[in-house]
């Protein structure tokens, strides 16, 4: 996909699906993406998830069934989803989205490998707030 870029494309259309828990973005540069809700969350810019540095990430787990319960606009750069989790700390640019879609199957891969090494399954309940490291106050 040759002449693809994130740093270069923004959003024609942006749609939630709700039945299929996917959110559908259609970009400038003719790419079109159907990005799994569950993979948003688990992958969620927000400190909460990202931690404040390195070392610091929270793997996220039992989110196979989360929805969006809102959209919001963020200026012309971003959109704020609000999760049926009660997540909804994590601002995702028009970069990050393409970059979600664009590598979906590696960001599956990669996920699946940080499960098996943590000796977790991906339905599993979260464990407490206060394991991780990431802030108690998001």
């Amino acid at each position: 996909m040759a002449g693809l870029s994130a740093a270069t494309s923004s959003p024609t259309e942006i749609t939630v699906h709700q039945q299929s828990r996917v959110l559908e973005v259609a970009f400038s540069d003719g790419a079109r993406f159907r990005i799994p809700f569950e993979l948003m969350r688990i992958y969620s810019p927000s400190a909460e998830v990202k931690g404040h540095g390195p070392g610091q990430e929270v793997l996220q787990t039992g989110k196979r069934e989360v929805l969006m319960t809102g959209l919001e606009p963020v200026g012309h750069y971003a959109v704020r989803p609000v999760f049926s989790d009660g997540h909804d700390s994590g601002l995702f640019d028009w970069a990050y989205l393409y970059e979600l879609g664009a590598n979906e199957a590696q960001l599956w891969r990669d996920y699946e490998a940080r499960l098996a090494a943590a000796g977790v399954g991906r339905d599993d309940p979260m464990p407490g707030k206060s394991s991780g490291g990431a802030c108690s106050s998001h």
